[in-house]
Order: structure tokens, then sequence, then C-alpha cells
């Protein structure tokens, strides 16, 4: 009988401690989980500001009279990007 209530001590002693192990990395998840939040939104702002960036960029651009054809042409296709990104922001309100 000694000898099973050992066993069934060790087995409790084993549980308590990973009880504990699982409260640590379920801590460890969360603080894991709000700091990738974090970071995505601090992504989320630093993409915004490139994209400022690159349209006062591309207005700098269209103010300079001595553009190459072919500098003419990839902002061309930059305000076309910007235009359909418009557009699907447009929709999707609509929506």
């Amino acid at each position: 009988m000694l000898d099973l209530d050992l066993h069934i001590k060790a087995v409790q002693d084993k549980l308590q401690l990973l009880l504990k192990s699982h409260q640590l990395l379920a801590r460890e998840n969360q603080r894991l989980q709000k700091e990738l939040e974090k970071s995505q939104q601090q992504m989320v702002q630093r993409d915004e500001q490139i994209l400022g960036l690159q349209q006062q960029v591309d207005a700098l651009k269209l103010g300079t009279s001595a553009q190459s054809p072919e500098e003419k042409a990839l902002l061309e296709k930059r305000i076309n990007g910007y235009l359909k990104e418009i557009d699907k922001c447009l929709a999707l309100l609509n929506t």
C-alpha cells in the first residue's frame, strides 16, 4: 500500500509541475501575442508613413519639368496603382 501511495504522490507532483508549466507558457503566449499585435500596428503605421513619403516624392517629381520619358511612365504607373487602390477602398466602403 505504501508503494501505491508513493506512486500517487509522484504522479500528483508531476501533475502540479505540468500545471505550473502550462500556466507559465500561457502567460508567455499572451505576452508574445500582445507584442506581436504591437509590432503589427507599428508595421502598419510605418507602411502608411512610407506610402505618404512616396506620394510626396511623386508630387515633387511632378513638379520638376525635366523628367525622362521612363520616369514619366513610371510615375503614371504609380498614379494608376494609387487610383486602383482608391477605387478598391471605395468599393469596400459601398458594400
